[in-house]
């Protein structure tokens, strides 16, 4: 790509951008040093990129047909297959279709990026195919990653396998349904509100937000370093357990990995947790869009798990109520710095940046019209606040969330687990395209409160289908220490073996 330096023209538009003014002779002289300046981008731009080979042969595939994708859970069908033999032998996987898959398309749910094909793999993938997984294709997530809902993908929506018409909750919507229809055992999702957790709630299936900086966020578009997490969504905690030993660990690209405790997760799977002390968190019930229907079946869990030798106890953090106020600010301003403003990337931190994948999403400042209606207040809201305040509440949030993380981590080390809902309520009836703003965004984010917490605080949390609500999934969510994602997983897969949650 040539690197041209600015007119005199251009230079002095931009410096009245800012309040700048130039006689004619200084711009001659301002004009001369950043072309001096830009020679060394002429030297970047002629030189090969740094990305990681390919290691697995692979066709592009095919985009599906309506007839052979009745939920839309599909963007781009394919078999990659792995290893000969590994931990994932046998094992049918799905990517969220944020997560690069070199040689097929990625969409990201976005039209601005329709058409894309990333040149590496994602270190997630590398790794599924070395433990000898085989990668079945791209599921469709929302536009952007940008709702709890499941009814904004450019391509249209992804229905709830339980109920057509419903949502499959977002933003991994279809990772979640390609699991509980069976056409994969596992699929990879990407979380940074409750994204994996929303969607395995509304479909009845596993999904765990692993602690922040477990699992590399490499080759997968980002939303906002603080709150990127990755993890696995799965028909059973076996599987669960499977994948994250698998995906786990540093890759030496992704800032976010400081000193990961990795574990051999399927040996926490002992289905006894006898000993085992589990706070029920009572502002976990008290979100504004609560079902008493879900928190009875989630409180029936919590009897369950004490029926199974846990002791079970009441707990409370009242700064719970107030996270998601702390949450917003880091989230929008991250959000549009990272995903407008830094197309996609943004910068300021020693990542592998997937330089093709900006230069063809850069367009979205050409066709902004055709963002979501949650894209479009991400946009406008982190415009209006930088412009206005600058990042100075980024910052503040920043910081109180260490308070939030401290009060949470006072009570997780009287109780091994907290407990609670997954989400406030089971799936809601999609919106229709002409429904009022206000309608849209409360299908949107109603979901949202409970998880939300946990992407600030980077505590591990999982969604466990618990029961069924007038025929639809209830998630209970449980969430531990950092680094502890082996307590989840023994609370999880004995409640597992209880029985049919189907049943409870």
């Amino acid at each position: 790509m040539a690197v041209h330096a600015p007119t005199k023209d251009e230079l002095r538009a931009t410096a009245a951008h800012y309040g700048i003014a130039f006689t004619d002779a200084e711009l001659e002289e301002y004009q001369a040093a950043i072309a001096a300046r830009l020679s060394s981008y002429e030297v970047v731009s002629r030189m090969p990129d740094e990305v990681p080979e390919v290691q697995y042969p692979r066709t592009p595939g095919h985009r599906p047909l309506l007839e052979d994708n009745p939920h839309n859970a599909w963007y781009w069908k394919t078999s990659v297959k792995g290893a000969a033999s590994g931990k994932l032998t046998g094992k049918k996987v799905s990517l969220k279709d944020n997560i690069m898959l070199a040689g097929v398309p990625m969409m990201n749910g976005t039209p601005q990026l329709e058409g894309y094909v990333p040149e590496f793999d994602a270190t997630i993938v590398t790794r599924i195919l070395d433990a000898g997984g085989e990668i079945l294709g791209k599921a469709h997530c929302e536009l952007l990653c940008m709702t709890g809902s499941s009814f904004t993908n450019a391509t249209g929506p992804v229905h709830n396998p339980w109920r057509h018409g419903y949502s499959a909750g977002g933003s991994s919507s279809g990772s979640a349904v390609t699991v509980a229809t069976g056409e994969v055992e596992m699929s990879v999702g990407c979380d940074q509100g409750g994204s994996i957790r929303m969607p395995a709630s509304f479909c009845g299936i596993y999904g765990m937000k692993p602690t922040h900086g477990l699992v590399p966020y490499t080759g997968i578009m980002p939303i906002e370093i603080e709150i990127d997490h990755a993890g696995p969504m799965t028909a059973t905690v076996e599987d669960n357990a499977l994948l994250l030993e698998v995906i786990a660990g540093d890759d030496g690209f992704d800032p976010r990995i400081k000193a990961p405790d990795v574990r051999e997760y399927t040996k926490a799977l002992t289905g006894d947790i006898r000993g085992m002390k589990i706070g029920v968190l009572k502002e976990g019930f008290e979100d504004r869009f609560a079902d008493p229907d879900v928190n009875e079946k989630v409180r029936a869990a919590a009897k369950r798990l004490e029926a199974l030798g846990a002791e079970v106890i009441e707990v409370s953090v009242p700064m719970h109520k107030i996270a998601g106020a702390i949450f917003e600010p880091i989230v929008t301003e991250g959000s549009f710095m990272t995903m407008f403003e830094g197309d996609g990337y943004g910068a300021s931190r020693r990542d592998l940046y997937a330089v093709s994948m900006m230069d063809h999403y850069r367009g979205w400042r050409r066709t902004a019209n055709d963002l979501s209606p949650t894209a479009k207040i991400a946009l406008l809201a982190g415009r209006y606040i930088t412009d206005t305040y600058g990042t100075r509440f980024y910052g503040k949030a920043m910081n109180i969330s260490r308070r939030l993380r401290a009060a949470y981590d006072a009570k997780l080390a009287e109780v091994d687990l907290l407990l609670m809902p997954t989400t406030a309520v089971t799936s809601k009836k999609m919106p229709e395209p002409d429904a009022p703003l206000a309608e849209i965004l409360d299908r949107a984010h109603e979901m949202v409160g409970i998880t939300c917490p946990f992407d600030i605080t980077h505590h591990p949390a999982m969604s466990v289908p618990c029961g069924l609500s007038e025929g639809l999934p209830v998630g209970m969510m449980l969430v531990g220490r950092h680094f502890d994602e082996e307590s989840i997983y023994r609370a999880a897969h004995a409640f597992e073996q209880s029985g049919d949650w189907k049943t409870f």
